[in-house]
């Protein structure tokens, strides 16, 4: 992370609505919602160890972020009520989520076409 590089100023976990609210110092921001946070954990578990060693992750249509922690001035572990605590989500990383989010979702949406695993209609996105 660089001088240059937006930092949050504002994190707001709205549970109603299932979003981390996200508010950049360039202005910036973001509405991440819980299971795009989950899908795109940066977590070794979600993301392996190298290219090609991701993991996709299934069924985490209505995961709750319960908790979120800071991690010195550089990133934050968000608790998911389905267990998983291991991603640490830097500026940096947060920032590429909101500013790639159709991208990154289609992306998901795409992978799971192409597995013959249809997403669920009745869930509100």
């Amino acid at each position: 992370m660089t001088a240059a590089t937006p930092h949050p100023v504002e994190l707001k976990l709205r549970t109603r609505s299932r979003v981390l609210a996200v508010t950049f110092t360039d202005g910036a921001a973001f509405e991440l919602p819980f299971e795009y946070l989950r899908v795109y954990s940066p977590s070794a578990e979600v993301r392996g160890h190298g290219p090609g060693q991701e993991t996709l992750q299934l069924g985490k249509h209505d995961v709750v972020v319960t908790g979120v922690e800071p991690v010195g001035n550089y990133a934050v572990r968000l608790v998911f009520d389905d267990g998983h605590d291991t991603g640490l989500y830097t500026w940096d990383y947060l920032y590429e989520l909101g500013r790639d989010r159709d991208k990154k979702w289609q992306h998901y949406l795409d992978r799971l076409a192409e597995l013959g695993i249809p997403y669920p209609t009745s869930v509100k996105r």
